[in-house]
């Protein structure tokens, strides 16, 4: 099999300089700004924790988004660096929610499940059609593998948001919630890991 084929990345840019690339780089940095300000509004006022910590996510998101746009066509060195600074916003944005949802647990919160639901679904919508534009680059280089894991994490994160409207809605209790949000935010360090480790790979031959 060849080298392109396998996925290899090109250092001096590759599909980085794609007309294509930073044009769905752009769709996804409006999209998800846009879902923040809905996301993070509803979240408030549905006392919800799991739409809260996904609306961090999609800012999250818009600010990794605009990273990449920023460094596409440099070199594979400087793709890695910033791949390693989304890595972190990622880790830190997974430590959060867990402390988030450690403090809902504490003083007791009160989730409306229709809300959830509503947004979840718009929320979903949003984030599979961003992953479905980018599935071609997910065996990139770790910038582009950065944005690829960010778009299937959101997109898993939002069914768990359904999931967690479910739960609320049956059981009357706040605990799916919390519990989304937890896996949530497992889902932002282990996303945060795995590009780290690919990074420091395309640091050490960069």
């Amino acid at each position: 099999m060849s080298s392109s084929c396998c996925g290899t990345p090109d250092p001096n840019g590759g599909a980085h300089n794609n007309t294509r690339w930073r044009l769905i780089l752009w769709v996804a940095l409006i999209a998800n700004a846009a879902m923040f300000l809905v996301e993070i509004i509803a979240g408030l006022a549905a006392d919800s924790r799991a739409l809260q910590a996904d609306a961090l996510d999609f800012f999250g998101d818009a600010a990794n988004y605009a990273i990449s746009l920023g460094v596409a066509g440099l070199a594979l060195s400087w793709r890695a660096k910033a791949a390693m600074l989304k890595a972190a916003t990622m880790l830190a944005f997974g430590l959060w929610v867990i402390g988030y949802a450690v403090y809902g647990i504490a003083v007791g919160s009160s989730p409306e499940p229709a809300t959830m639901g509503v947004i979840g679904v718009m929320a979903l919508a949003v984030n599979v059609s961003v992953a479905l534009m980018l599935f071609r680059y997910r065996e990139g280089d770790a910038n582009m593998r950065s944005v690829w894991i960010c778009s299937r994490n959101d997109a898993i994160g939002n069914v768990a948001v359904l999931a967690a409207a479910l739960g609320v809605l049956g059981t009357g209790q706040a605990w799916p919630d919390l519990l989304v949000a937890g896996i949530m935010a497992g889902l932002a360090i282990w996303g945060s890991l795995e590009v780290f480790k690919q990074a420091r790979i395309e640091l050490a031959h960069g």
